[in-house]
Formats: structure tokens, sequence, C-alpha cells
């Protein structure tokens, strides 16, 4: 795991953003602090383990029933599921709910196109899986 984002004191889930917007909802489920997450339920949300159209990234640890911080917008200190290039689209998530990269897909052929999958962009460029970045959200 490599610490690509140069502020290696700050964790997981953590911003530095101070335009970052931050909205609360209900916990569905527990949810750790850095995980993506995604609504479940009507103003619920719950961590995203599979390919979710995921909202943001949980800025605090809670359990479920509780009130859960989510990033909605703004830069983030994010795991990474495997390789990630700047600048391109991420989403969330793979089963151990790490942002992965978001495929480019060729418009002009017949595969259907899901832009509610994009959670952001990455700002660094990571190598494998686990290292750490920051992403900028934005839906």
């Amino acid at each position: 795991m490599a610490d690509k984002t140069g502020k290696t004191w700050m964790a997981i889930g953590e911003t530095d953003d101070p335009n970052a917007i931050i909205e609360t909802f209900e916990a569905a489920a527990a949810i750790t602090k850095g995980d993506p997450v995604y609504l479940s339920a009507d103003d619920k949300v719950s961590p995203a383990a599979t390919a979710q159209d995921c909202i943001g990234i949980a800025v605090k640890s809670v359990s479920s029933g509780e009130q859960c911080p989510v990033l909605i917008r703004g830069r983030v200190k994010v795991k990474v599921g495997g390789a990630v290039t700047r600048g391109k689209a991420v989403y969330g998530a793979d089963s151990s709910k790490r942002v992965v990269a978001l495929a480019d897909i060729n418009e002009g052929g017949s595969a259907t196109i899901s832009w509610t999958k994009k959670l952001g962009w990455a700002l660094e460029t990571a190598s494998a899986a686990d290292d750490l970045i920051f992403i900028y959200v934005e839906k």
C-alpha cells in the first residue's frame, strides 16, 4: 500500500477541502469511515461492496440507525481497488469497499451507458490495490 496523496497524516475518509459539501443520512447498515456509500432506501445509506450508484464517501464510522455524514462533493482520501490513472473517472466499489477505475465506454457501440456509476475523478495515479489517493467527488 502506497500513500500517493503526499499527506500521510490524513486518514481514509478525511478531506482537506474547505469547500467540501457534507450531507447527513441515516445509516441502514454499519458504515466505516472512507466507505463509498449509496442510497439503499429513501434518505438512508449503506456501504457499497459491489458496483453501485454511490453518492459519496462516509467521513465517519457509524452503526446502523445512526446519522452518517457523507462527503457528496469535494476532495477526499480513499483506498483504491486497483490501478487508477489521475484524471480518470472512478466509482464504488469492489467487494472490499474500495474505489475503482470506471472503464471508458465506446458511446458509438451498443453497450448501455450508466453515468450514475461515476462517483468522481482520481486526482493522483495509483498503481496497485490498497494505494491511497485523493478523488474529487462530483456526481
